[in-house]
């Protein structure tokens, strides 16, 4: 088995492709052990070698953050963990369905403005979220209030140094654009 790595805009996480389906639908966002042990026997892994700070499931991809300065010593360990579960044939996540982070709940918006948020949610979709995977990372959205956008950023995304330039230059341009209702873009965690 062969893993591909790739940089992210993210200093502290990189991008790990094995060339296998990871995720069938939706992503997974690990922030701790506790949870990951729980939801997932690879994330569970992951978090087992020290200095892992986070861990992200894409469609194919699985992106690991670290605390400390150096993915020297790190990069081969994770490489590792990630080939022994593969060829392990356990699953990615302990139970069967889509992970956690597919579901809607969450979102606030006022049903007048349905129309705005079905438009916001598309461009999202089809313009922005899959030059984010890209990178590693998803940004979902959570709301839309008084002209303003409220995405959550997961994986390679949450706390990259480039993400407020991102948000503020990239999406809420695009957004804007679109939708001239939308006057700012916020991130919530």
């Amino acid at each position: 088995m062969f893993i591909q790595t790739e940089s992210t805009p993210n200093p502290a996480t990189l991008k790990f492709l094995p060339g296998k389906e990871v995720l069938r639908q939706g992503t997974a966002d690990f922030r701790d052990a506790e949870s990951a042990v729980a939801a997932s026997p690879l994330a569970g892994r992951l978090f087992d070698i020290p200095g892992v700070t986070g861990v992200f499931f894409g469609y194919d991809f699985v992106t690991v953050t670290k605390d400390g300065p150096d993915w020297q010593h790190l990069k081969p360990a994770i490489l590792g963990a990630i080939m022994e579960h593969f060829m392990s044939g356990a699953p990615v996540m302990a139970n069967a369905g889509p992970a956690a982070e597919t579901s809607k709940t969450g979102e606030f918006y006022d049903k007048a403005d349905e129309e705005l948020v079905i438009t916001i949610k598309e461009l999202l979709d089809t313009r922005v979220r899959p030059a984010v995977a890209q990178d590693g990372g998803d940004i979902t959205f959570r709301g839309f209030e008084n002209g303003t956008v409220f995405l959550h950023m997961k994986g390679a995304c949450a706390g990259c140094p480039s993400s407020t330039a991102t948000l503020k230059h990239g999406i809420q341009n695009l957004l804007r654009h679109f939708v001239p209702e939308v006057q700012h873009v916020e991130q919530v965690s």
